[in-house]
């Protein structure tokens, strides 16, 4: 029987010694990858990475994914923690025009509101940037800075009077409806994340989490999810 590299799916498989559990390990010719044919814990499995961000986006929380993958709690923390330090942030293009609205959460308990500020292309609908902190000009600026840093047509906002500090008035637009697909994205954000449903027992413990959770639900490729079921 041959073996597929998990990998580059290769057949080109040759044995390579045993485990100290005595198990047969194989070595990928191909791209050079030592693997087993089967594995104890499924934290090892090659695709669990995109297993755990499909079922981060069907609004599971971290123990109900613990349970349906069959891996510990602090090992899916640091395979989330990963995936977020992969995933680089998309390039703000020129010439068009964006729309930034703030939705709120908590961390720990329901009065440490917490803000998460972000910017969404208005015609791709894509987010651009976000940032999580404070209702401050600080935590504005993190997300207005990157998209005002390039040629821009517009940028819309709600009437937040730090807008009108942060972003110049040539370029800048408050009028009615002109937020309409970004505060219909914060309605859908609420939906597809647990720990932002309003009326839940799934929140976020720390910051560090929630900012993981919202750059692999941004910008994490869906081309490359596949369904664990």
């Amino acid at each position: 029987m041959k073996i597929l590299c998990p990998k580059c799916s290769s057949h080109n498989c040759i044995k390579s010694g045993f485990t100290l559990q005595n198990k047969q390990r194989f070595h990928c010719k191909q791209c050079n990858v030592k693997f087993l044919s089967t594995y104890t814990y499924n934290a090892c499995l090659s695709k669990i990475n995109n297993q755990i961000v499909v079922l981060l986006r069907e609004v599971l929380g971290m123990r109900s994914i613990c349970r349906i993958l069959k891996i510990a709690l602090n090992t899916l923390i640091s395979r989330i923690k990963k995936i977020y330090n992969s995933i680089k942030c998309p390039i703000v293009s020129e010439g068009n025009s964006y729309e930034v609205d703030e939705i709120r959460t908590y961390i720990k308990k329901k009065n440490a509101l917490i803000w998460i500020v972000y910017a969404i292309e208005r015609i791709s609908k894509k987010v651009v940037s976000y940032a999580v902190g404070s209702r401050t000009n600080a935590t504005l600026s993190i997300v207005l800075n990157k998209v005002i840093s390039r040629i821009l047509f517009k940028i819309f906002t709600d009437k937040l009077k730090h807008y009108k500090y942060l972003i110049p008035d040539s370029i800048h637009r408050v009028i009615p409806r002109a937020t309409n697909t970004i505060e219909r994205n914060n309605l859908t954000m609420r939906t597809h994340i647990k720990r932002l449903n309003r009326k839940t027992i799934c929140f976020s413990k720390c910051i560090v989490m929630l900012s993981a959770i919202l750059k692999i639900y941004f910008w994490y490729p869906r081309c490359t999810i596949n369904r664990p079921f």
